[in-house]
């Protein structure tokens, strides 16, 4: 190893070390060949970990599961160099990027050049490798449009778009998945076309689109799959969320959808937070209403699930769902009586 050069202190005698290298030549050389091969093995690598205070919340919140996917590709990285003699570059902050849903890490292997990144609209070009048939991903090159397709109902799809709106042009990435504990995924972005951001398009545009998303999270619930439907609705609320108050009545429907795909994924409390959504631009919406009892119910609050289905079949007494659901209810409270009464007896008696 080159050692740099140091300035001398002061001036020193040379002549004695030469005139012994002279005299020794065979000696010097066989000390200089254990020296070679007594060499130190090279160093390991590096992770630095600098973040920002808001990228520093999001990780200290998915502390457990970020760490254990930076410590896995920096492991993946170690292995796929193999033992060299060259020393490796230290990995920097800024080759990794944390989703902030702690989804998953991205690490950059080859950066891309510029600083455009895929938007709304851009056609990319890119090279999907070790992704799961699952993902409906194709293995080698394939093209993806940004905000349009089906290819991003499923997870897979959404984490891939997710990782795609981080990436430049050219840049190559590895993925660790917070619930995947095996390899990284590969994915290159060759190209993109320009896209937009969803604040440079029109009122008119962000509408339209709304209501492809809209039909096509209709289309997914009438086939049973609530979750695919409920990213649709929710992509359609993100757009309609960006136009001025009140906004399109259409964001009311989009509300009353999504809490009912919530349910179906046993999620009352968000249910009951888009019902919430609805009531307050339409106090009388039944299905709204409906739906909140429910949520309301499986959430415990019997008393407020009472009122809301109350409040249905008082518009609606035929209405057969709320009948039974309020039964249900009137028998849970009956329930929860009787236990509360056993137990003062316990107390008192």
């Amino acid at each position: 190893m080159e050692m740099p050069p140091v300035n001398p202190v002061g001036e020193k005698d040379t002549s004695q070390p030469q005139q012994q290298w002279e005299k020794n030549p065979q000696e010097n050389l066989e000390s200089t060949t254990q020296i070679k091969q007594q060499s130190p093995d090279p160093p390991t690598e590096i992770l630095e970990l600098r973040v920002s205070p808001n990228q520093a919340s999001q990780i200290l919140e998915n502390s457990q599961g970020t760490e254990k996917l930076a410590a896995g590709l920096q492991g993946n990285s170690a292995k796929s160099r193999g033992s060299t003699s060259e020393m490796p570059e230290p990995l920097q902050a800024s080759d990794l990027w944390y989703c902030p849903d702690g989804s998953f890490v991205k690490k950059i292997i080859i950066r891309g050049h510029g600083l455009d990144k895929p938007k709304l609209g851009s056609c990319c070009r890119v090279l999907a490798f070790g992704f799961p048939f699952a993902s409906g991903l194709p293995e080698g090159w394939t093209e993806l449009t940004m905000g349009l397709g089906p290819w991003r109902e499923g997870t897979w799809g959404e984490l891939i778009e997710k990782c795609l709106e981080s990436m430049c042009q050219g840049e190559e990435a590895e993925l660790q998945l917070s619930e995947h504990s095996g390899p990284p995924f590969r994915l290159t972005l060759a190209s993109f076309t320009q896209g937009r951001d969803s604040w440079e398009l029109e009122a008119s545009e962000k509408e339209a689109l709304a209501r492809e998303e809209r039909a096509r999270g209709t289309e997914l619930f009438r086939a049973g799959n609530p979750e695919a439907a409920a990213r649709c609705y929710g992509r359609a609320l993100r757009l309609l969320l960006t136009l001025p108050p009140p906004g399109p009545p259409e964001r009311t429907v989009l509300h009353a959808n999504l809490a009912a795909c919530q349910l179906l994924l046993g999620q009352p409390q968000l249910a009951a937070q888009s019902c919430d959504r609805v009531l307050e631009r339409e106090p009388g919406h039944l299905k709204a209403l409906y739906r909140r009892g429910v949520a309301q119910a499986a959430l415990g609050n019997l008393e407020k699930a009472t009122a809301d289905l109350r409040k249905v079949l008082a518009v609606d007494p035929k209405n057969r769902a709320a009948q039974e659901e309020l039964g249900k209810v009137i028998i849970q409270g009956k329930k929860q009586d009787a236990g509360l009464a056993q137990g003062l007896r316990k107390m008192f008696g």
